[in-house]
């Protein structure tokens, strides 16, 4: 039976005085709701003698307000069914939950609660913080984790915003007090940085209402403009080997710098990498280095356009033996790739995998929700879901072929490898 999903996306989209944004669909296929209080702000805003305040406010943030304690939280939770996530990334902060369509005033009241409100208890920032450290610690003890790390900082600095790791540093989360995470709360996470998506068995209009009863009151403040500078012009190759004994198994991480998430050439760029690493199993890469030489784990690559020129990342993990030739096998797909672009079939399987995916991202309330977040964020509007077959159909075989001659150049690679020591040929 159709839906009015099935035609697409219709969001209701309001702007509150204080600047917030609400984006509310309707979905009537069951009934519950999804809410997405995303701020944008996240741990490209950290302070960089305190590396980690970000990380440590999204895990302190929920664990009391001026109204409620982090047991009267967790009670309200447990009584509706409902988890309450805090997520983080470079550029975002989100609060989200899914619950019952007649629990959504009161976890709308939580969700705001939670936003405007928090207090960040001493006992509950020392909590927070073992824990914090305990999850970096854990990463620093992860070949793949280090090796994504250390590519980050080779290609843009360790003091840039993205060469330095989301979670921050162990000095850093241990030198962040009560006053650092109320001061990143207070300059940071204010209403015009605010987006909210409100998805389910709810009248658009009605979500816009009881959101704007909710949010509308909390005062106006300025919203800080962090500019991201972009990272340095690389012209030459750099392999870094970081040993980490007792470890059975290499991780590879390989990367080019490439280009804003806003650039008009972007469709292109992510369909070159997806036939570089992510069409079917794999791309190029997989079948080259895990399917025909059988020599790694998992192999494949992503294209991190955001804000500011994001990387292109090969990923590999592999027996310790093979890193050298895994990373000449890595050489010769990007080498070919950009030298000579994908062919017809390529591009176009490519193409209808990428347009076929798209009703597989609206699968979920909670998908939609951050589906139309993400459009908000880099303003592609509330019709993108329509109109993105549209623009990866006017993609061209020579746009393609651009994108790949511009950045697939192996001479200008970062390449990290994280594990046991092994051959040091390469």
């Amino acid at each position: 039976m159709s839906t009015a999903l099935d035609r697409g996306l219709t969001p209701a989209r309001a702007v509150l005085d204080n600047g917030t944004v609400v984006l509310a669909q309707a979905n009537s296929s069951s009934p519950v709701v999804a809410i997405n209080a995303t701020f944008a702000a996240g741990s490209a805003e950290d302070r960089p003698d305190l590396p980690g305040i970000a990380y440590l406010v999204r895990r302190t943030i929920d664990r009391g307000t001026e109204n409620r304690t982090a047991g009267d939280i967790a009670e309200l939770l447990d009584d509706c069914g409902v988890s309450l996530w805090v997520s983080l990334s470079r550029h975002t902060l989100s609060i989200s939950c899914v619950c019952l369509t007649e629990d959504f005033p009161g976890m709308l009241r939580l969700v705001a609660d939670v936003s405007r409100r928090p207090v960040f208890p001493i006992e509950e920032i020392d909590k927070r913080r073992l824990q914090a450290i305990t999850s970096l610690r854990e990463g620093q003890d992860d070949p793949a984790t280090v090796a994504v790390d250390l590519l980050h900082e080779d290609l843009f600095g360790s003091t840039h915003p993205y060469g330095r790791p989301i979670k921050g540093s162990v000095a850093g989360l241990e030198a962040v007090r009560r006053h650092h995470l109320a001061e990143y709360h207070g300059k940071y996470l204010v209403p015009a940085a605010l987006r909210i998506a409100v998805v389910g068995d709810l009248a658009p209009e009605r979500a816009v209402e009881q959101v704007e009863a909710t949010f509308g009151g909390w005062a106006r403040h300025p919203v800080v403009d962090g500019l991201i500078a972009p990272p340095p012009s690389r012209r030459r190759r750099a392999v870094r080997r970081h040993p980490m004994p007792g470890k059975v198994q290499a991780d590879i991480a390989y990367g080019i710098t490439t280009i804003r998430r806003l650039d008009p050439r972007y469709y292109a760029f992510w369909m070159m990498n997806n036939v570089l690493g992510q069409f079917g199993l794999g791309g190029r890469l997989a079948d080259n280095i895990r399917e025909r030489q059988g020599m790694a784990y998992y192999a494949y690559s992503t294209l991190e356009a955001s804000i500011a020129e994001g990387p292109l990342v090969v990923r590999a993990g592999v027996d310790p033996d093979n890193v050298d030739r895994t990373i000449d096998a890595v050489d010769a797909e990007v080498q070919a790739l950009g030298a000579g672009g994908p062919t017809i079939e390529e591009l176009e399987d490519t193409r209808a995998s990428l347009i076929g995916s798209i009703p597989r991202m609206l699968e979920s309330n909670e998908a939609i929700a951050e589906f139309l977040l993400h459009a908000e964020l880099f303003g592609l509007g509330s019709d993108y879901d329509r109109r993105l077959p549209g623009l990866l159909q006017a993609v061209t075989l020579d746009d393609v072929r651009d994108a790949a001659a511009e950045v697939l150049r192996p001479d200008r690679a970062a390449i990290v490898v994280a594990g046991p020591a092994g051959p040091t040929s390469a």
